[in-house]
């Protein structure tokens, strides 16, 4: 963790007498896309408006390249930037004239604020939109812009909450292609509730639940984090349910999915598909095809929220 890009340590914050976060440690050590996942109220608003600077925690420390981001705050929020789940644009400003004030605010040099306001609009883009009223623009376009200003100070972090809420199918992939664009460089935190978002566009992913670290991996591991527990088969035979249930062994519970398909529950699936074989051979079933179900991510995230 000495070399990390991002280091949490002991993060805690409570509202009043509640805690939201609690203990939370966690590492992002390069570039690629981190999925931070959880339940509403589970912490990871709090979560995310702590690491960008927004929210002062209660306990515990946050490192942006080693800067602590409490003892020296610019210097660390030099090193971020952050989209929240509503972009703060002003509306009645042109693209190029919100822009050229974000750089101002990040301080970026002046002689060098048209070559960073030029850079972002083509990296996003937007440039063809530079004149044009924000209110005037799309909900996706109004996405664009407020990435625009979060990559504008070339940030080794950013942080990315919701990105494509409210967006139309097409306006989403056009955003996770440019976050995974974006994210060759540096490293992306990315907060969504759209489970196949996740699976499309995250490299490893954090799940937080009743305010503590419940998954830290990559997004395989989340995947097989349930073991499997069916098969689905195709007996053209059409054996009954109490037929299967007789004569496999091990079999918990059997799902008719219609003709000739099935869904067989195992306690243990080791051994399970050679026992499903012999007794199709022994009783004739003529099976004709077998496979071995993967639980589902809605399946993995409920058991990792319980």
């Amino acid at each position: 963790m000495k070399d990390s890009l991002v280091r949490v340590e002991n993060l805690s914050h409570r509202y009043s007498v509640q805690w939201a976060v609690k203990d939370v440690s966690f590492d992002i050590s390069g570039k690629g896309i981190y999925g931070l996942l959880g339940s509403n109220g589970a912490g990871k608003s709090t979560t995310m408006n702590i690491m960008s600077g927004v929210l002062k925690q209660t306990k515990g420390s946050i490192f942006i390249k080693g800067i602590n981001l409490s003892k020296d705050p610019i210097e660390a929020k030099k090193q971020i930037g952050f989209l929240p789940q509503n972009p703060p644009l002003y509306v009645d400003t042109t693209v190029d004239e919100y822009l050229t004030n974000c750089a101002r605010l990040r301080k970026i040099v002046p002689d060098k604020i048209k070559a960073a306001v030029d850079e972002v609009l083509e990296k996003c883009a937007i440039t063809h939109f530079r004149k044009r009223l924000i209110r005037n623009l799309s909900g996706g376009y109004r996405q664009r812009v407020g990435i625009a200003q979060a990559i504008i100070h070339k940030p080794a972090f950013i942080i990315l909450d919701e990105p494509t809420n409210g967006l139309d199918p097409n306006q989403i992939l056009e955003i996770r292609k440019l976050i995974k664009e974006i994210a060759t460089d540096r490293a992306v935190l990315l907060s969504t509730h759209i489970l196949t978002e996740v699976h499309a566009i995250c490299d490893r992913i954090l799940m937080i639940e009743q305010g503590k670290l419940v998954f830290s991996g990559a997004t395989e591991e989340f995947d097989n984090y349930l073991a499997p527990n069916s098969v689905k088969v195709r007996l053209l035979e059409m054996p009954s349910a109490e037929d299967l249930m007789k004569t496999i062994e091990g079999l918990e519970g059997v799902e008719e999915l219609g003709g000739p398909n099935y869904r067989l529950k195992f306690s243990d699936l080791n051994g399970a598909a050679e026992c499903v074989v012999q007794q199709s051979v022994k009783h004739n079933w003529r099976l004709e095809e077998i496979n071995l179900e993967k639980n589902s991510l809605n399946d993995v995230f409920s058991a990792l929220s319980k």
